[in-house]
Parts: C-alpha cells; sequence; structure tokens
C-alpha cells in the first residue's frame, strides 16, 4: 500500500507540473467563452483537462473520472479521480496570478487523496485524509512538502476571511475579520489550511471544487461546515454534479464554528 500511495503523489505531481508548465505560456493569452451556467471556459481548460483524464487513463486504468469539463456522473467506481483542470479561469484569463491544477482522489465515494497545484506562485499543497480506506498511512497535510496546520488564533481585525464574489450578501453581518476576495475556491479554503486566514466561505462550490482540498483542510486540522441541505461527499452512484452547488464554510477550528456559521449560514437557504 506504502508503493501505492508513492506512486499516486508522484503521479498528481509530475502531472500536475507538466500541465502546469504549458498553461503558464497560455496565461493571459486565451480569450474565454461562457458556460451554460456563465462561468468561463479556455481552450486551455479542454486541453488540460483531456491531458490529465488521459494520463488517469494510462496510469490506473480502473481508475474513474469526474471532472468539471467532461463527465458529470459517479459510476459509483471504488476508486475515482475528481478534476478541475484550472480553478480560477477567470483569474487566469484576466492575467491573475492565483489558478491552480485541483486533484482529489476518492475511495467508495470519499476524498482521501488531494493534490492542488499552483504554477504562478509556486504553491503546491497536497494532503491524506483517510476514512474506510483501510490504509495504515498518517493522515497529513503540506505545502510545498512541508507540514501545514490550521491557525489557533482568535478572531481579529489582523486576521482573514476569505469569500467568494457570491457571498457579498455577508457583507451586512460584522465579520470579525478582513475580508479577502481571492476568486478560486480551492486557494480560499487552502489558506485556512495553511494558517493564512480563519475561515472562509464560498456560496456555489461544485464537488471538482472540493474534491481536491477536501483531504488537505481537515488533515490540517480545519473543519468543512456544510451550508445547504446535503454534503457534497460521499458521492453517491448514478447521479449527475454537473449542475449541484454545495454552499460551504471552512474554519479553522470546530471552536470558531458559532463564531462564524450564524453569519454566513443564510448563504446555503433557498
Amino acid at each position: 500500500m506504502a508503493d501505492f500511495w508513492t506512486e499516486i503523489y508522484n503521479f498528481a505531481q509530475s502531472t500536475t507540473t507538466r500541465i502546469g508548465t504549458k498553461l503558464l505560456a497560455d496565461y493571459g493569452q486565451l480569450q474565454p467563452d461562457f458556460k451554460a451556467d456563465g462561468s468561463l471556459v479556455t481552450q486551455a481548460d479542454k486541453w488540460a483537462d483531456a491531458e490529465i483524464q488521459n494520463a488517469i487513463s494510462d496510469l490506473f486504468p480502473s481508475h474513474d473520472v469526474l471532472t468539471e469539463e467532461g463527465s458529470h456522473i459517479f459510476s459509483g467506481a471504488e476508486w475515482c479521480w475528481v478534476i478541475d483542470p484550472i480553478d480560477g479561469t477567470t483569474n487566469f484569463t484576466r492575467g491573475i496570478p492565483i489558478w491552480g491544477i485541483s486533484l482529489g482522489l476518492l475511495y467508495q465515494g470519499m476524498p482521501i487523496f488531494g493534490y492542488v497545484h499552483f504554477p504562478n506562485i509556486n504553491q503546491s499543497f497536497h494532503g491524506y485524509w483517510y476514512g474506510d480506506s483501510q490504509s495504515n498511512k498518517s493522515n497529513g497535510a503540506f505545502l510545498n512538502n512541508i507540514p501545514i496546520q490550521t491557525s489557533k488564533d482568535a478572531p481579529s481585525k489582523s486576521h482573514f476571511f476569505n469569500m467568494c464574489a457570491r457571498s457579498t450578501a455577508i457583507l451586512q453581518n460584522p465579520i470579525p475579520c478582513k475580508l479577502r476576495m481571492l476568486g478560486v475556491t480551492t486557494y480560499d479554503f487552502l489558506s485556512v489550511a495553511n494558517g493564512a486566514a480563519l475561515a472562509g466561505v464560498e456560496t456555489t462550490p461544485k464537488v471538482w471544487d472540493l474534491a481536491g482540498i477536501w483531504p488537505i483542510v481537515q488533515a490540517a486540522g480545519g473543519v468543512f461546515v456544510t451550508l445547504g441541505e446535503t454534503a457534497p461527499f460521499p458521492l453517491q452512484e448514478g447521479e449527475d454534479y454537473g449542475d449541484r452547488s454545495y454552499p460551504t464554510l471552512v474554519v479553522s477550528r470546530p471552536e470558531l464554528i458559532p463564531t462564524f456559521k450564524p453569519l454566513v449560514e443564510f448563504l446555503g437557504k433557498k
């Protein structure tokens, strides 16, 4: 099993590095198109998506793949990769350097390994969070292979709270931190994992926004709080996740849930 996880890590590291190198050449150079949901997509998203799928098929032919730009239906496979080829496409097209490539590996529908690479800022996060995987490997979260953990600080105006553009309704509430809007779901929540922010909220993340960071955030000590009626994981066989959003709050430790949840929980109500 140890060799398996070494192979998984090496695959994620080498594949995202290779894809990221090519994407850097296209960064800020491509005109985007609009998808049906109003989000942006470029030829680079589509190319990266296909390249990652092909790489998975070559090395892990028994693994299924669920991806933002391809199949949205979970087959129920024991092992499944969930891909976001470019998280932060708007930043990517507009020349803003925070955007990344996100890979999540699911076992029986639950994310247990995640790898997210941000080529422009030279940051790569990965982590392991085991449920029923029957592995003897320890949980862990890392930034550029250095262990990370969430902050133990109390909220203050010298600490950060991250939010997405669709979460601006929270501005009517007295958030006890400085607000930041980074434009990338994965980076919003990973900055909680590495202690840079105390919490963050995203109103419309999809499973491919969350799968890669799910293990990393929890292994670092963070907590996911589902604001809607249904949690994103475990994925259910035969379900189409293309149009499902999962309003989510992440906090650096359980003790801060009562502080932040009342300020944002209305974002998950229809």
